[in-house]
């Protein structure tokens, strides 16, 4: 997989000079040894919102700090028969708002902690 490496916001500025002077996508992408389809992206970009600065973020607010991710784990580990409910229950009446199990078990997982559950009985055999 492919690792994306964004612009400074310098470097993206003198893109957007370089092009207002009037040269080349293709010249201005081979002075900054970068892809032709990011240079036309960034002047879109800085057209669009009026600045060059990146605008970082989106999406939804995360309900969990790092610290609740770390408390998440502890506790796990403290007690490993605990259930995601019920450290979802305790981090909820400790942090004041709602976070649900899955939202627990993503960070468990983010923890390399993943749900080991018990066999019931051996499987019989004939012989058995």
């Amino acid at each position: 997989m492919a690792r994306r490496n964004h612009l400074d916001d310098f470097t993206r500025g003198r893109i957007i000079g370089k092009l207002e002077e009037g040269r080349t996508v293709t010249s201005v992408a081979a002075k900054f040894g970068i892809n032709k389809s990011v240079v036309p992206r960034a002047l879109k970009a800085f057209q669009t919102t009026g600045t060059a600065v990146r605008r970082i973020g989106g999406g939804r607010p995360r309900t969990t700090t790092a610290g609740n991710d770390r408390y998440i784990i502890l506790q796990a580990k403290r007690d490993r028969r605990q259930s995601a409910s019920v450290i979802a229950q305790q981090l909820s009446t400790a942090m004041g708002r709602q976070v649900s199990q899955f939202t627990v078990a993503r960070r468990l997982h983010k923890g390399s902690l993943f749900v080991h559950r018990p066999e019931r009985c051996l499987p019989l055999k004939v012989s058995h």
